[in-house]
């Protein structure tokens, strides 16, 4: 039984197709590194994990192989992918006038489902240029969260640093 549980392991880190050094995406935490694949035993069970690290965040996220997949860990998006995701910010802002409790509680689920377009419609959404009024605690928090995780995976894709990824989503923004 075992060892059946190991090999299904091992096709499942093969299949998912993630190796050390990779960039890879977390849904609830952004873009991290894998620094290696473990075994470690947990509550009497023998698990393979994923070790990704956060930099940004200063945090280490082990991630049962076997749950890799349903937990929504993915590799960084292609650049065609994050091109379709970056012209969504040249869009108009589709804000609802429901209450903003539901649209704070549906911009986080955007956020957290870790897919750039969706991230990218919650910057577009939030974005105030000089011209429009102030943004309440709520809506800067949201909208700074929204951006980082946007930046991060942008910069990650491009291979350039955060601060240049950010200047160029924000002058897309301006020009929008």
């Amino acid at each position: 039984m075992a060892a059946a549980r190991k090999k299904e392991e091992k096709t499942l880190a093969e299949t998912l197709g993630f190796s050390t050094g990779d960039f890879v995406v977390y849904p609830t935490h952004g873009v991290g590194k894998i620094l290696g694949i473990e075994n470690q035993e947990i509550a009497g069970y023998q698990l393979k994990v994923f070790v990704v690290h956060f930099d940004k965040d200063r945090m280490t996220l082990r991630v049962p192989v076997a749950k890799a997949k349903n937990s929504g860990l993915r590799r960084l998006s292609t650049r065609k992918e994050m091109d379709a995701a970056l012209s969504k910010l040249k869009g108009r802002s589709r804000a609802k006038r429901t209450m903003w409790s539901r649209r704070a509680q549906e911009y986080e689920a955007k956020i957290n489902s870790g897919d750039p377009a969706s991230i990218a419609e919650v910057v577009r959404d939030l974005y105030r240029n000089a011209g429009q009024p102030e943004q309440s605690y709520s809506e800067r928090q949201i909208y700074q969260a929204a951006l980082d995780r946007l930046v991060r995976e942008f910069a990650a894709v491009e291979n350039i640093d955060e601060a240049s990824a950010a200047k160029r989503v924000e002058q897309m923004l301006s020009a929008a």
